[in-house]
């Protein structure tokens, strides 16, 4: 550790005083000398029991040399972060017993985590913190404000090592004198437990002592220790946050969902399902975004823009078909006729049947327990936040001035736009785009980003760019940004841009902005409670999807991590399961296997690593790909462009991604979404019947590549000997 501390210090050019290379110096003779002396070899448990005898007779005779000794020792070690420190603490245990053990190792393990901790703030803190002091900022006010509870819990469940959070915790400005109260009052119960196994490893006479219910004990209690622990600082910090709160004596309901999206729904189902009493309160419409401005309307405007290009394109089958003109008016009043078919399924009629009390108007969150709505107070024992989330509007010059749409708005147009301008190329931008152009409208995408789904690997992108551009979508991506203003000349508004260096100007009569969601957490009381927000704006859930208030939860687009309807819905069942019994049980949630898709024509759909992700995180992978101009149904229907691609771990048929470009992509991915959840590999796939000739073929033929590249080269080369013996016989 010293080693490393020296080469951190050398590598980033640091200016030490005369007296701060004394100390380095010092330090690096006690280290060096622990390495060649070979010390360690003194400091195992095998050493003192072949040596016990020896050691009992001195502590026996010597009580106070002896525990002076130790503790001197035990002070040393952890002072210079020496790799022994658990042992010396089971030895002393043996030779002093439960209470004079504990004692000895509980102030000898403080004095050397304080002087290591003394250490790294002489030697390093003033030119860490100067050199990164942007960086630390965050951290030195988190130290400020809370320093002594994440101090407490780190010593309390060691999630990292001690010596590290010695060390570490030196570089901040955390008062000496608090890091050592804390830290002896932290490490307290893991000592009393440490040492307790070494009074029992002590009685051990031969390898049949190990299972001695005394050691046994000691052991089971080793292991439950983070648990229990665990369960301790959960509570301090329940205590903690609820502080000020005035906790009621009953409760009204077992769970307030506030937002009647996909992830509140699901959650007020679940939990009346389970009969428990639960009150959703949503402000507009049933259903959130999804339903009424989201995945709904925008599938059904897709479909409409397919039948216009299946028309157009209806030549090509033999088929003479024209198309004179598109009734933009019937298209939009078939979109919200497909809402209105699908309401049912999220009415408050229903939810009411399920048994949940559905609340129309404003929540506001008046503390932990207690949400308000129209005049009315409710006392619940849990709240889960399913806000959901807004478009964000970019910031344009001019834009205020010019009527623009965005995803929420764009279903409110009546006409047809003659020139539609599109801001953002993300899965929104992209499906709308396509859709406007296949049913008339001169489209353009302007962005600041060089590729359109950035998200996706570059030649997901160009697939899709180059089909834009066929259809006549012009696209002026990389574009830097000006102003927008209103032309009279033209009688329309501008957009003014610089694109491969040259100043441009678009026209448009109609701009669409899709530039990405905020989420919402203004306005209904997170504020005031201080519910932490992350740094892109959605609330802070931990592993459960628990807010800094355990019983407040939050799912769906308010939480990310992803902004997709059946992510929220997954998020659902784990805030109502752990809302509800929590107490008993708790489950983290799981992103393992994660789908989405795009709907854009071609689809693509994705699950797991892309192979950018994999190259970024160092993920050693195969890949493998099968073209869709070879399948046989996709030839057939003229949707011959495209492919499937899946990442392997590297020398096995583990799928860890998978992307499909194509006809009905979102549908094919559905098999590998499967097998990802499940653990089945590419050689499964293979081994199952696809019925012929369909698109779900593209997948078995995937996986035959990937098991003809790892037919092993020694078999191949003697299959020709094996086949000419066997012709000879």
């Amino acid at each position: 550790m010293v080693g490393l501390q020296v080469s951190l210090a050398l590598n980033q050019g640091f200016i030490m005083s005369r007296q701060k290379l004394l100390i380095l110096s010092v330090l690096l003779v006690l280290f060096g000398g622990f390495i060649f002396f070979d010390i360690g070899h003194y400091l195992s448990l095998e050493y003192f029991q072949a040596q016990k005898n020896h050691f009992f007779e001195y502590q026996q005779n010597n009580p106070v040399q002896s525990a002076a000794i130790y503790f001197s020792v035990y002070v040393v070690i952890t002072a210079l972060s020496l790799p022994a420190a658990a042992v010396v603490t089971l030895i002393g245990g043996a030779l002093f017993g439960l209470l004079y053990g504990t004692i000895l190792v509980s102030f000898a393990s403080t004095l050397g985590a304080t002087l290591a901790f003394l250490l790294a703030r002489t030697l390093f803190r003033d030119s860490v913190q100067k050199r990164f002091s942007s960086s630390l900022k965050k951290i030195n006010q988190g130290i400020a404000r809370e320093g002594d509870f994440y101090l407490f819990g780190l010593r309390l469940v060691p999630v990292f090592p001690f010596f590290a959070v010695n060390l570490l915790m030196g570089l901040t400005h955390m008062p000496a004198t608090r890091f050592f109260i804390v830290s002896q009052i932290g490490m307290l119960p893991g000592t009393i437990v440490y040492v307790n196994a070494g009074t029992q490893i002590a009685q051990l006479e031969s390898l049949s002592g190990i299972a001695s219910p005394g050691l046994l004990l000691s052991f089971a209690l080793l292991g439950l220790l983070p648990l229990v622990s665990k369960r301790v600082l959960d509570g301090l910090r329940a205590k903690r946050v609820y502080s000020n709160v005035d906790r009621p004596k009953q409760f009204d309901t077992n769970m307030v969902v506030i937002g009647a999206g996909s992830g509140g729904l699901v959650s007020a189902y679940i939990a009346a399902a389970t009969k428990a009493k639960v009150t959703l309160i949503e402000k507009n419409k049933m259903g959130g975004d999804c339903l009424n401005t989201g995945c709904v309307p925008s599938k059904a405007i897709i479909r409409s823009a397919s039948a216009a290009d299946q028309v157009r394109s209806a030549g090509h089958f033999g088929v003479k078909a024209s198309l004179d003109q598109v009734d933009f008016t019937r298209v939009m009043q078939r979109v919200h006729e497909v809402i209105k078919k699908i309401e049912p399924h999220d009415s408050v009629e229903r939810y009411t049947e399920l048994g949940v009390d559905c609340v129309q108007g404003e929540a506001r969150i008046l503390d932990p327990f207690r949400v308000q709505v129209n005049g009315r107070t409710i006392a619940t024992r849990n709240i889960v936040v399913a806000t959901g989330a807004h478009p964000a509007t970019p910031r344009i010059d001019g834009i205020d001035g010019c009527p623009h749409y965005n995803s929420d708005t764009i279903w409110s147009l009546k006409d047809q736009p003659r020139k539609l301008l599109v801001i953002g190329s993300g899965p929104i931008g992209c499906e709308l785009a396509q859709s406007f152009r296949r049913l008339g409208s001169e489209v353009c995408m302007v962005n600041r980003s060089d590729r359109i789904l950035a998200k996706e690997d570059p030649e997901v992108s160009q697939v899709v760019r180059d089909q834009f551009i066929q259809e006549g979508i012009s696209l002026y991506l990389g574009a830097n940004i000006h102003q927008i203003y209103y032309c009279k000349t033209h009688n329309s508004h501008v957009l003014e841009l610089d694109y491969q260096n040259e100043a441009h100007t678009i026209e448009f009569d109609c701009l669409l902005t899709a530039t990405g969601r905020t989420p919402n957490t203004i306005g209904f009381g997170l504020e005031d409670l201080g519910v932490e927000l992350n740094d892109n704006g959605t609330i802070k859930v931990n592993e459960y999807l628990q807010t800094n208030y355990p019983n407040i939860y939050a799912c769906g687009d308010v939480s990310g991590p992803y902004q997709l309807t059946h992510a929220a819905s997954h998020q659902a069942w784990y805030v109502a399961v752990n809302a509800l019994f929590g107490r008993f049980k708790k489950f983290k949630v799981d992103y393992r296997v994660i789908p989405w898709s795009t709907f854009t024509d071609p689809e693509v759909a994705r699950v797991g690593l892309s192979e950018t992700e994999a190259k970024a995180e160092g993920v050693e992978y195969e890949v493998t790909r099968y073209d869709l101009d070879d399948l046989d149904r996709a030839i057939a229907d003229s949707h011959d462009s495209g492919f499937v691609k899946v990442l392997t771990a590297k020398g096995s048929d583990k799928i860890i991604g998978a992307c499909i470009v194509g006809k009905h992509a979102g549908d094919l991915l559905a098999e590998f979404v499967l097998a990802m959840k499940h653990g089945l590999g590419l050689n499964k796939i293979l081994g199952t019947i696809h019925s012929y000739p369909t698109m779900m073929e593209a997948n078995k033929y995937l996986a035959g590549e990937w098991k003809r590249n790892h037919t092993p080269d020694l078999a191949m080369k003697l299959l020709p000997r094996f086949h000419a013996w066997m012709r000879n016989r």
